[in-house]
């Protein structure tokens, strides 16, 4: 049955995020070299992508402003980029928050809110950050740590080979303490290791452009790292956190938080850590990051070596903060600002402004879209984050008004404003509320929600939270498109849309035509292939903006829709060009409300064995689709029952027909007919099986 809220009519022009929202949450398409022979886009204008992300790294680094922390080669990518100094996470937890990056959607779209849910369960279709790359003619790796595990980062709609990772060595955690310097030379350990081999892969893959991911583990407890690194520590004295305590007046929900922390040998089972334990932990902490940051270094010198530094964008990230027993916490997973702060760094070759900070609210869904404007490749559609590049080009610019963050589905959300953290627990914070002022108290000491003074704020705060991430976004409407026009945008007026789709139809089976870009694979005719690379598109634009698309969805697009749909359906080789164009295709059709009750032709026809059954609903009804053969009898009965109105047209939506009789017998060849019975209407269609 279809869901109330899928039946939307398209009677208004829309923006591009109108177009996502209700019809191509599919996103863009990949497309195969076989299709394309002859198409591929030119990359000579582009960079090339080196992505460090680390795993639960704060910023706490010498370039965001703790100098004691020996952090040289973090420091010398911020001395060439640009540093984000209010950069927060979606989710404070490994997997979500990685998930998010790397499909430029948030928790509440991708469905990801733990560590053991996967977003092609719920969105099988989503492009993400490095498939996008792929299909845009980059080599695209991953090396260590990127996703949360193998399973979940060996994607291989993402990934140009097998992505390279080694299993954890330490899943009892019983058995070893918390932190150990140890003795041994820095490629002993897995962090070491991915250095070693992003080395390899730069050596193999620097005569093409390339979208290479690295991720370090550390760092992560435990704080293991070579002794070298807890040496540059002997001399320095850490300061304890502010306060240990949960902020006064905070909610009782807040607190908890040692989830596997205490499972280590050397940490209590209850109780607060005492003073010299975080000392401890904190240097360990400092060391471990330290360990990180020379493997960084590694990877960093040989890109230069190379002679590859100046042709890349750099990004480094933390997927999200850490408590270092502030508030009494460790670890993440928590809605205060420490663990929702990241370190976000990015270099593009020839900004303007290098080694500069920005206190501009961004967000690692942001991560996406930004590299997309940075290469000079279209920003698809579906993305639910913004470049950056306004900021890194004027890092003094007004931008976004809140950063948005969650815990769990339903658990808290939280905004960051410049001045204010709120946060509401439950629904409508029925569970409690936090409000804090960064401006008096930096550290969330206090929480001033429920101050009688403070109610007009929360009040604002509260609506600003639920009007959501779209509201918050600035205006980047003078914003002017990238040097490069998309080669699926045939009309060129920077979105693919069904205009485009209509002019390549326009010159079918035609082998002169005005506008070259319809030959979309430059094979010398245009057919439905021509049309399916355009459809796997739909939605993309070379604006960093949302520009407003200039159509509206009729009904006569349904008609041609569907009928290409069913040659498309007939030429389909399971690749995945293919399977990105239908659902773009289907998503359309699928959204319109049609004007009268009709059955169309089943597909294929002629068919052996089975067959799809598209009809429409003008208003709700209870279906019934009876099959007869030549003699009247009746050999099948597909029972759909009560159906929205709507169109029932791609296979998702048609009834399907197995091409067995009552008794599950295959029916033999011949002409056969299929009736469609609603509450108060009849009608019927010839079929044919050949067998």
């Amino acid at each position: 049955m279809k869901n109330d809220n899928q039946q939307i009519a398209f009677s208004q022009p829309f923006t591009r995020r109108e177009f996502l929202s209700t019809s191509l949450k599919v996103g863009a398409a990949a497309f195969t070299t076989a299709l394309l022979p002859k198409l591929k886009i030119d990359a000579n204008c582009k960079y090339n992508v080196l992505f460090f992300i680390v795993d639960d790294l704060r910023p706490l680094l010498g370039c965001y402003g703790h100098p004691e922390i020996h952090t040289p080669n973090i420091d010398r990518i911020a001395q060439r980029g640009t540093l984000f100094n209010r950069a927060y996470c979606q989710i404070p937890l490994c997997h979500p928050s990685r998930t998010s990056i790397l499909t430029g959607l948030r928790p509440a779209t991708t469905s990801v809110f733990s560590n053991s849910a996967g977003f092609r369960e719920n969105l099988p279709n989503t492009v993400t950050l490095p498939q996008h790359f792929k299909t845009s003619g980059y080599h695209t790796q991953s090396i260590g740590k990127v996703a949360q595990n193998l399973e979940r980062q060996d994607d291989t709609y993402s990934w140009s080979v097998p992505s390279w990772t080694q299993p954890s060595s330490y899943d009892n955690r019983s058995s070893v303490p918390s932190w150990q310097a140890l003795d041994v030379e820095d490629e002993e350990l897995r962090d070491g290791k991915a250095a070693k081999r992003a080395i390899e892969v730069l050596e193999e893959i620097q005569d093409t452009r390339f979208f290479l991911a690295v991720g370090f583990r550390k760092p992560h407890l435990p704080f293991y790292a070579p002794r070298r690194y807890y040496e540059l520590y002997n001399d320095v004295s850490f300061n304890l956190p502010t306060s240990s305590d949960l902020p006064n007046y905070a909610p009782s929900i807040t607190d908890g938080n040692f989830e596997g922390f205490r499972d280590f040998q050397d940490i209590p089972d209850e109780g607060p850590l005492s003073e010299a334990k975080t000392l401890k932990l904190i240097r360990a902490y400092a060391a471990s990051t330290s360990f990180t940051d020379a493997q960084i270094g590694r990877v960093l010198n040989h890109l230069n070596a190379l002679k590859l530094t100046e042709n890349t964008v750099i990004v480094f990230v933390g997927d999200h903060g850490f408590h270092l027993g502030e508030h009494g916490k460790w670890l993440k997973n928590t809605l205060f600002d420490v663990s929702l702060r990241s370190p976000l760094i990015v270099s593009v070759p020839g900004q303007t402004y290098q080694g500069v900070k920005t206190d501009a609210l961004t967000e690692l869904v942001d991560i996406y879209p930004t590299l997309c404007e940075a290469c000079q490749i279209s920003i698809p559609s579906q993305l639910e984050g913004i470049s950056m590049m306004p900021v890194i080009e004027q890092p003094t610019r007004t931008w976004k008004t809140a950063a948005f963050s969650q815990k769990g589905q339903s658990t808290g959300n939280s905004i960051r404003t410049e001045q204010y953290r709120y946060t509401e627990w439950g629904y409508y914070g029925r569970s409690g509320i936090e409000l804090y002022d960064y401006d008096t108290d930096p550290d969330e000491t206090v929480n001033i929600a429920n101050l009688p003074e403070n109610k007009e704020l929360v009040t604002q705060l509260s609506e600003q939270l639920h009007a959501g991430w779209q509201e918050a976004l600035p205006d980047v409407s003078e914003r002017t498109a990238v040097s490069q026009t998309l080669p699926w945008d045939i009309n060129d007026d920077g979105i693919v849309d069904v205009q485009d789709l209509i002019l390549v139809s326009n010159d079918f089976d035609t082998s002169s035509f005005e506008n070259p870009k319809v030959d979309v694979n430059k094979d010398g005719t245009i057919d439905i292939i021509d049309l399916l690379l355009v459809a796997a598109h739909l939605g993309e634009t070379c604006y960093s903006s949302a520009p407003k698309s200039n159509f509206s969805i009729s009904q006569g697009h349904i008609e041609s829709i569907s009928e290409w749909l069913i040659e498309i359906y007939q030429k389909d080789d399971g690749s995945e060009v293919f399977r990105n164009g239908i659902a773009n295709l289907e998503a359309l059709i699928d959204n319109i409300l049609p004007d009268k009750t009709k059955l169309l032709p089943n597909y294929p026809n002629p068919f052996n064995p089975e067959t799809w059954i598209p009809y429409d609903l003008a208003q709700d009804a209870n279906v019934q689709i009876e099959i007869y053969n030549l003699r009247g009898e009746s050999v099948h009965r597909l029972d759909i029952g009560h159906q929205n109105a709507g169109n029932y047209r791609s296979k998702q939506q048609a009834a399907y027909w197995d091409g067995r009789n009552r008794d599950g017998e295959l029916v033999g060849s011949g002409i056969y007919y299929y009736c469609l019975i609603t509450n108060n209407s009849k009608s019927i269609r010839k079929m044919v099986i050949k067998k």
